[in-house]
């Protein structure tokens, strides 16, 4: 699993003079999931990467820096995830599906940065980057709104506020997914992707 982590540092941060720069945050991971997040000093991150606390400032500003690189890589790497599989959908059912299909698979390959990510949110939501995860968002959900907009119009999925589309097409499977990665339930996420994805479709359809 380490090495995986590594591999999302790797995506986000490339270049062999980064390797610093990835090494601190693959440790304040490991201190954010181990501690969480406020018992989680830039202290305790040092002493972990055996960095200064003068480098840990330049690169990340401050603690929130750190929790918000952290986050946004690892939102960037779902997104490389799930917008292929949902571009390559030939219709709006299949791309719910794959949409679902493919964040399952990635949190059970990536448990401990979609813990992080559960822990994180709102403190990247509420702080100093929100405008730029609101940016990301918008890149990552903007084809899907387009298209749910279409299919609303045609009759293909039910005329709802557009805020709950979210939580009925992947708040089952974020609910389940929060449950394993702390211990109550052992089913892996990617072993009931089937059942979610029907789930998100019919949630939404005017006709199952």
């Amino acid at each position: 699993m380490e090495q995986i982590r590594e591999s999302v540092f790797e995506r986000a941060i490339p270049g062999l003079r980064k390797a610093n720069k990835r090494h601190i945050l693959d440790c304040a991971l490991a201190c954010f999931d181990e501690l969480g997040l406020e018992a989680t000093t830039i202290d305790v991150i040092r002493q972990r990467s055996q960095s200064s606390i003068g480098t840990i400032y330049h690169h990340f500003g401050n603690k929130e820096g750190l929790v918000a690189a952290i986050f946004l890589a690892a939102l960037d790497d779902l997104q490389a995830h799930i917008g292929p599989a949902m571009e390559a959908a030939p219709d709006l059912r299949g791309a719910i599906e794959a949409m679902v299909r493919s964040y399952l698979a990635w949190v059970t390959e990536q448990p401990t940065l979609a813990r992080f990510m559960f822990q994180a949110r709102s403190l990247v939501a509420s702080g100093e980057h929100k405008s730029e995860l609101e940016t990301r968002n918008k890149q990552r959900y903007g084809a899907l709104i387009k298209r749910l907009a279409e299919a609303m119009e045609s009759g293909v999925i039910r005329p709802l506020p557009k805020e709950t589309y979210a939580s009925l097409l992947i708040g089952q499977s974020e609910n389940y997914c929060r449950a394993w990665l702390s211990g109550r339930v052992k089913g892996a996420p990617a072993e009931q992707a089937e059942v979610f994805a029907q789930a998100a479709w019919r949630a939404v359809a005017s006709e199952v």
